[in-house]
């Protein structure tokens, strides 16, 4: 029998890591990670140094947003853990996979005091699916592979593991197991509620399918695709359900950025059925569920969270995939089905979409904006959107052709988060066309990472939507009658300042450079930052003017 020699706590820690596929680890160490950061060093995991620790959180969020596997984060104690709060409020509200590991002072003797100590892990606790210290070298191995299994499971979602500094050091005993992770099948729905899911669909007369984001998955899209050809039933997306299914496809009708009175909520309104595919209430509601009116079919991993505008009548709970594939085999086309007012909708849509779109006017318009955008992105490409005004419209102008190609947060909804996301995007897909969408002032929250984008080689390009504002603020300020106070501010020389990290940095100066310089940034590799000034007067005439004489809401 061989004898295997202790191990240290911090290289037992790695050598788990890497036993669960872990490849990269996003975040800024201080010295109570010095022997974690020794063991990385000799690892084949790939320490990524950022130069904000929120910003390595929303990068680790992407990775598993992306990859389905756990991100992983790295702070030190105190103001470095307090730095990755908004990062796993991000990941736990988004539904994605993210570990989180923060250092601490020693636990069974310090010399320090109180001195930058906090309760990270009491802290942590409502915003994690998971929070533990680790106070003994030997739980490490079980302490890390239940926060993965809970991380990674239906639903994705933070955790976090505190690792002070004295149990990093530790010997552990040589006979320490490092886990397997498993491989733990989702169960299935019911036949019985697939059955009567089914019966609802026939009966119906108007249905009408929702996409959100807990369906952005690649089973699930070959899954959509089928439904929606075997039933002929027309579809809308949520936010972040945005490119499950190819939306040039002739049932698609819309996204329901805003949450009523869009030309999408004309076919909701319409519609007595609504097969909610995915679809979780921490999402802006797309729409609003009121007593006696349309019927809802939730089909989701997990019951639903029911609250006074979301109270479906039926519920499918199980694998979502297997779920939509019993449908598509099962539920069959019906000749009662009336799509008719569903595909007028979709014409109103179409050609409201279609205005204003080769507009020259300057300051560009956001619908110039959205459509030069999609001109040069090629079928595959990334965008990566920060907060604020311009999602609303992205997300409303912008067809996406495939999943996860229009990465928004419709959850937390974090400024700061459009950049680090596009640069892990970037990482993962090096040969793809990768484009972070940002206001002035969510570019500035995180703008530092222009330096580790640049360290990292990596092929970006980030376009500043600019209006010296807080321009979503301003526009809701105005909803409300107030005067317009407090929300306008002053931005650096933003090409000066990209060409001071080594970017290059362009300005647009008139509505026809826009896309040549986009596509001209995208080709040459790199990291491009572009600055457009934007003119958001369209916000008032189209959201709050134009919407209001919708015939559809007339008199609602």
């Amino acid at each position: 029998m061989t004898e295997h020699a202790p191990i240290k706590g911090s290289d037992l820690f790695v050598r788990a890591l890497e036993k669960e596929g872990v490849e990269y680890i996003f975040g800024v160490p201080g010295e109570e990670n010095l022997d974690l950061l020794e063991s990385i060093r000799t690892s084949s995991i790939q320490l990524i140094l950022t130069r904000h620790e929120q910003a390595a959180g929303f990068m680790a969020a992407t990775y598993g947003r992306l990859t389905g596997k756990v991100g992983v984060s790295l702070s030190t104690l105190g103001p470095g853990a307090t730095n990755l709060v908004t990062a796993a409020a991000y990941a736990q509200l988004g539904a994605m996979p993210m570990l989180m590991i923060s250092g601490q002072k020693p636990i069974k003797s310090s010399k320090q005091g109180l001195f930058q100590i906090l309760d990270i892990v009491d802290l942590m606790r409502p915003l994690t699916k998971y929070t533990r210290q680790i106070s003994n070298a030997n739980t490490i191995p079980a302490k890390l592979r239940e926060a993965v299994r809970l991380a990674t499971e239906e639903r994705p979602g933070a955790v976090h593991l505190e690792l002070p500094e004295d149990i990093a050091s530790e010997m552990a005993d040589a006979d320490t197991h490092i886990f397997t992770p498993s491989d733990a099948r989702r169960p299935t729905a019911s036949e019985k509620s697939l059955q009567q899911a089914c019966d609802l669909i026939r009966e119906a007369k108007h249905p009408l399918i929702m996409i959100g984001a807990g369906a952005n998955r690649k089973r699930i899209s070959k899954a959509l695709i089928n439904l929606v050809e075997s039933t002929g039933i027309p579809f809308f997306t949520t936010q972040m359900g945005k490119g499950v299914v190819d939306e040039r496809h002739p049932r698609y009708l819309g996204n329901a950025a805003l949450s009523d009175g869009d030309f999408v909520h004309c076919a909701i309104d319409h519609a007595d059925l609504v097969v909610n595919v995915g679809h979780d209430v921490v999402e802006k509601p797309p729409f609003f569920m009121h007593p006696g009116g349309k019927k809802v079919i939730h089909v989701n991993f997990s019951p639903a969270d029911v609250d006074p505008v979301y109270f479906p009548q039926h519920e499918v709970v199980g694998d979502i995939a297997n779920s939509v594939d019993w449908l598509a085999e099962n539920c069959g086309r019906c000749e009662h089905h009336d799509f008719e007012e569903f595909m007028r909708v979709k014409e109103s849509v179409e050609k409201h979409l279609r205005e204003k779109t080769d507009s020259d006017s300057f300051p560009v318009l956001p619908q110039r904006i959205v459509a030069d955008v999609r001109r040069v992105m090629p079928e595959d490409g990334i965008i990566a959107l920060d907060n604020g005004m311009y999602k609303i419209w992205f997300a409303r102008n912008y067809k996406a052709y495939d999943n996860n190609t229009v990465l928004l947060d419709n959850a937390l909804a974090s400024m700061g988060a459009g950049l680090p996301s596009a640069m892990a995007a970037a990482m993962l897909y090096p040969d793809q066309k990768i484009m972070a969408i940002c206001g002035d002032g969510g570019f500035m929250m995180n703008s530092q990472e222009l330096e580790t984008a640049v360290r990292l080689k990596l092929n970006l390009v980030i376009l500043i939507v600019n209006d010296s504002a807080y321009g979503m603020i301003k526009w809701k300020q105005g909803q409300d009658g107030f005067a317009n106070f407090g929300l306008d501010y002053g931005n650096p020389d933003f090409v000066r300042y990209a060409e001071s990290y080594g970017a290059t940095g362009h300005r647009v100066q008139s509505a026809a450079e826009l896309a040549p310089t986009l596509a001209k940034a995208l080709e040459a590799g790199g990291i491009h930052l572009v600055d457009v000034p934007v003119d958001y007067r369209e916000n008032t005439r189209v959201f709050d003017e134009e919407l209001k004489q919708l015939t559809c809401h007339k008199g609602n």
